[in-house]
């Protein structure tokens, strides 16, 4: 039986019964009548065998002693046989007893109402291709359109801080200290900024520093002063940059700003050396006087025996650690990279890597004797050096540790004079 997807021709009769007959009696009649009328390759038998004619289909309803109905036969012949099958079939004149009239309808050609379907698809297809197509390149178009437009000054947090957009999803914020500076940061691109809006640190920023990395970005005059010495009290900053001294950031550019950030300006110095200079030039230690009796007897020795005496007396200047002198020649590369970098006994680098890495690596390695690395010395790390046995751990700064083991050292690169 020829499968529907190979049909050709679809051959359609229509025929009259006088009296009641059934599809039986109507099938038995076209293949009796028909059968050697072209020889047996002919037969209608032989065409089903061999998948050219399909299953015969009988339609029919009696009505008034007499029987209607069409026949259809499927075929995938060449159109010269369905014509001729259709008129071997015309040719039957008797069902059973009864005289009947069979009539050549059509011969439908298959394929062409197939194409037609398919050409009709192949339209609605270019129409909904031709619209998607359309509406992509606006899409496209509106996204570039989109990507020149400054984003706007949004609210964050109970306080309603003013904040670029970026600050609900960047994994770094940076903190700056008013409206302005967060336009200026807008201007320059950046959008995970957020202000703070006073000295006072609001707690939405505490808040914002337990879940996300902050960098703070703050005026070069007294008000950033007190803002960091906040900032370091109540939240966890990651770093402090701070503008040109005598300037404060909204005055900057927002090329300057991205200097700023990259670092390729000169930083200030931060608070805390600002004031160890201040104590070493208007706090400088006096020597104690001499009482008088010990200056009247140094003023009886000899110059020469006096100056053996002093040298015999001064403490030798103490040479640095190595482990310092290696920091110093690891920090200049290490700084700002959010890298950590592993030391053996000898001083060898084991590895370097991100932070965010730093703990696996410690409970993983063994033989690490000290930790430098770019970020804040936690209690989870000092966890897991003491575990690994590491002697020492060098950072930017130290956060809330409630267990010191004794055989650790701790530091920052701020104590060895790096920043």
């Amino acid at each position: 039986m020829p499968d529907s997807a190979i049909v050709k021709y679809l051959v359609k009769l229509r025929f009259e019964v006088d009296g009641v007959v059934e599809k039986a009696d109507m099938i038995g009649a076209i293949f009796g009548q028909t059968e050697g009328l072209f020889g047996p390759e002919m037969n209608l038998n032989e065409l089903q065998k061999s998948w050219k004619v399909g299953r015969i289909e009988i339609n029919l309803e009696s009505k008034n002693d007499r029987t209607y109905g069409e026949i259809l036969i499927p075929m995938s012949t060449d159109v010269s046989t369905a014509a001729l099958i259709a008129a071997a079939v015309e040719s039957v004149d008797k069902v059973g007893p009864c005289s009947a009239r069979v009539e050549l309808v059509t011969i439908e050609d298959v394929r062409a109402s197939r194409r037609k379907q398919i050409v009709d698809r192949a339209k609605d297809i270019m129409k909904e291709w031709g619209s998607r197509t359309a509406s992509e390149g606006e899409n496209l178009l509106k996204d570039v359109q989109d990507s020149t437009k400054r984003a706007r000054v949004v609210s964050y947090g109970v306080e309603n801080l003013p904040a670029g957009p970026g600050v609900y999803t960047s994994e770094m914020v940076y903190v700056v200290e008013g409206r302005a500076d967060v336009i200026l940061f807008l201007r320059a691109g950046i959008e995970n900024v957020v202000a703070v809006e006073g000295t006072s640190i609001p707690q939405s920023v505490i808040d914002l520093g337990r879940k996300r990395r902050l960098i703070a970005i703050l005026d070069g005059d007294r008000g950033g002063d007190l803002i960091e010495k906040e900032l370091e009290q109540v939240a966890r900053v990651e770093r402090v940059l701070r503008a040109p001294h005598g300037k404060e950031v909204e005055d900057l550019t927002p090329m300057e700003v991205l200097q700023l950030l990259r670092g390729d300006q000169p930083q200030r110095q931060s608070r805390s050396e600002r004031q160890e200079e201040s104590r070493r030039e208007y706090r400088e230690p006096r020597e104690p006087r001499e009482p008088r009796e010990q200056r009247e007897n140094r003023q009886m020795v000899p110059e020469p025996v006096a100056q053996a005496q002093a040298q015999a007396q001064a403490p030798e200047p103490q040479a640095p650690e190595p482990v310092v002198v290696k920091v110093g020649e690891i920090f200049p590369a290490l700084n700002g990279t959010l890298e950590a970098v592993l030391l053996d006994e000898s001083l060898a680098e084991k590895g370097r890597f991100p932070i965010s890495e730093l703990v696996q690596k410690v409970d993983g390695e063994s033989g690490i004797k000290f930790i430098i690395f770019d970020g804040i010395i936690t209690q989870r790390l000092i966890d897991a050096a003491a575990k690994a046995k590491v002697d020492g751990i060098i950072g930017h700064r130290v956060g809330e540790i409630k267990n010191m083991p004794e055989t650790l050292r701790v530091g920052t690169f701020r104590d060895l004079g790096l920043e």
